[in-house]
């Protein structure tokens, strides 16, 4: 069959697209991955074969972006420390001082403002936050205004006065570790990391010895590396963790919203016509 496979739709990264697989593959015009990110893929190895890549950037943001809020909220209100309270065998009541923190009226710092970000900031919003963000380029004025956003251009400045952060940016060779143990060291001791983008791009070891040390109050990923983690790895035997398996787009709809994102840009590029969400190799 491998003369008449035109088009490849990419399911949690399988099949593995490597160059033996191109190779067998004469006619293979599009390769169409569910999801944004494009970490998986060679594109410049992809692109040497002729072969047109895309994503579905549309139709994972908004489910991207709710589960950012989740965890945000459930770090903040310890909900995942509190279930397992109510639920044990011994409760009769819940300590008068186990706390959370507020989420009306703190900072939230989003590092990546594209698409998933912007729709973070209009949740923050609604829920009173100061948003600050830091991106590769300024959003213009009037996206600022609606959503009440103050850009930081430098990543420093947000780390230092946000109570959450959350980082929303692709992996890349630039954003590989991007928050370290310098960047968790400028946040506050109060703070929060949230992660929803890859898992490398926080350096794990530096956030276990945070986390440790009290340098920041708390984590909540729905990605690591690697996925799963290890079950013996030091994350998962912190109080002040909330790890997910990766359920950022795992809803009913965002799985068909991204299906159909992923079969208008194969028929585009089978018929020649212009492609919707086209990823070019940088």
């Amino acid at each position: 069959m491998s003369k008449k496979v035109q088009a490849i739709y990419l399911w949690w990264h399988k099949p593995v697209i490597d160059p033996e697989l191109l190779q067998s593959l004469p006619n293979l015009k599009v390769i169409a991955n569910s999801g944004v990110g494009m970490d998986h893929l060679d594109l410049k190895l992809v692109a040497s074969f002729g072969v047109k890549m895309t994503n579905a950037p549309h139709a994972v943001s908004s489910s991207t972006a709710d589960t950012g809020m989740a965890l945000l909220l459930a770090s903040a209100r310890r909900l995942v420390e509190g279930y397992h309270i109510a639920i044990s065998s011994g409760m009769e009541y819940c300590e008068a001082d186990f706390l959370g923190v507020e989420v009306t009226g703190a900072t939230l710092g989003i590092i990546g403002m594209g698409r998933i970000g912007y729709k973070i900031a209009l949740r923050a919003k609604a829920f009173e936050m100061n948003i600050l963000y830091h991106n590769r380029t300024r959003r213009k004025e009037q996206e600022e205004q609606a959503v009440g956003a103050t850009y930081c251009e430098k990543i420093d400045s947000l780390l230092q006065q946000a109570d959450f952060v959350m980082v929303v940016v692709s992996l890349t060779p630039q954003t590989h570790k991007l928050i370290g143990k310098r960047e968790m060291e400028l946040m506050k001791p109060t703070a929060t990391l949230i992660n929803i983008s890859r898992g490398a791009v926080i350096d794990q070891e530096a956030l276990v010895a945070a986390l440790q040390a009290g340098v920041i109050r708390a984590a909540a990923l729905d990605v690591t590396y690697p996925e799963p983690l290890p079950r013996d790895h030091a994350l998962l035997k912190l109080k002040n963790v909330i790890i997910t398996p990766h359920l950022g787009i795992k809803t009913h709809k965002a799985t068909y919203m991204i299906t159909e994102e992923a079969v208008e840009n194969i028929l585009a590029a089978l018929n020649g016509l212009p492609i919707p969400s086209e990823v070019l190799p940088s």
